[in-house]
């Protein structure tokens, strides 16, 4: 399934970037209008809504994503997010009633955002999910999914830790209640029984470097430290010092900092899942939809990762994460 999904990728790539060139009958104008380098086609709003908290450097990549393919495809981008579930519904339903051409949300708490998402699409505007959501999207009606399986990723995590040598991992969730967060240490517990997770209050990151200070000191068995964002694996580095252990440590996701850590040996690993191509696909697959009718992805999810960057690959990543792309 994983090389279909690859394909479907592509082909969004694919469709926006060469629809220039297309031969056989197309009047130029029509040509013009489809032209990647600057789309020609009526201005259309995108709003994409996700639960970044305050912060979040993650969201930032994503948000570079879409401004992208904004910029590329002549779209109004409206950006809002907020990590609680109701409130990120609200910010959905004043999307709906601005009548925008189409909606990119994330479902990382798909309880709190199904009836926002079926009142878009009662509105007859289409919705696309990204990054949250996996299990859920499909039965909501949302017509495509752009990020990677969260228990994959886990698994692949969980994997990854054991043939490194782990012994105990603490796998550090920062937001109650998201699925994915879930998701991704469930993963990696059904490869390395030996995890334990340990929840943070991730809007006070004072308080999280402290809550993972006091659990190293307390427990000395913990050799490994399983962050799920960027910002929380960085403090966590500072917690491994403020406490004196021997713990390493490894994140999901990446930003500028992590890449540098990376670099410079206070990060092992990052589990990599393209953000801003999460981004980039959402906004552009709306346009698709509105000028060629397009619906990307078959059914299926398109997936963007996982993938790991380590010491061996940090430097091809690096150019990229300087202008905020990675």
């Amino acid at each position: 399934m994983r090389k279909s999904l690859s394909m479907a990728a592509v082909a969004v790539l694919a469709t926006s970037l060469t629809a220039c060139s297309a031969t056989g009958g197309r009047k130029a104008e029509e040509q013009a209008s489809m032209n990647a380098g600057k789309a020609t086609t009526p201005r259309m709003t995108v709003a994409l809504i996700t639960h970044s908290g305050p912060g979040d450097t993650f969201w930032d990549i994503v948000r570079k994503g879409a401004e992208d393919a904004a910029a590329k495809d002549n779209v109004k981008l409206e950006y809002t997010a907020d990590p609680d579930g109701p409130k990120q519904a609200n910010l959905v339903q004043q999307a709906i009633d601005k009548k925008v051409d189409g909606i990119a949300v994330t479902l990382s708490k798909p309880d709190a955002m199904k009836s926002a998402v079926d009142a878009a699409r009662k509105a007859g505007i289409p919705v696309v999910a990204l990054n949250g959501g996996l299990d859920d999207w499909k039965k909501m009606g949302v017509e495509s999914y752009y990020g990677q399986d969260e228990k994959i990723a886990g698994e692949a995590a969980g994997d990854k830790l054991k043939s490194g040598g782990a012994k105990k991992v603490l796998c550090v969730i920062h937001e109650q209640g998201n699925v994915g967060h879930t998701d991704r240490c469930a993963g990696v517990k059904s490869k390395f029984a030996q995890t334990e997770n340990f929840y943070v209050n991730g809007k006070d990151m004072p308080s999280v470097q402290s809550a993972i200070t006091s659990k190293l000191q307390q427990d000395k068995t913990i050799d490994s430290v399983l962050a799920l964002g960027g910002p929380y694996a960085m403090t966590a580095t500072k917690s491994v010092k403020e406490s004196g252990s021997k713990a390493k440590v490894f994140t999901f996701d990446t930003s500028s900092e992590v890449i540098g850590a990376i670099k410079n040996g206070s990060v092992q690993w990052a589990v990599d899942q393209q953000p801003y191509l999460q981004g980039y696909l959402a906004v552009d697959s709306l346009w698709l939809r509105k000028n060629n009718g397009n619906i990307v992805g078959g059914g299926q999810p398109v997936l963007t990762g996982p993938a790991f960057i380590d010491k061996n690959n940090v430097a091809n990543v690096e150019k990229y994460a300087k202008s905020g792309r990675r």
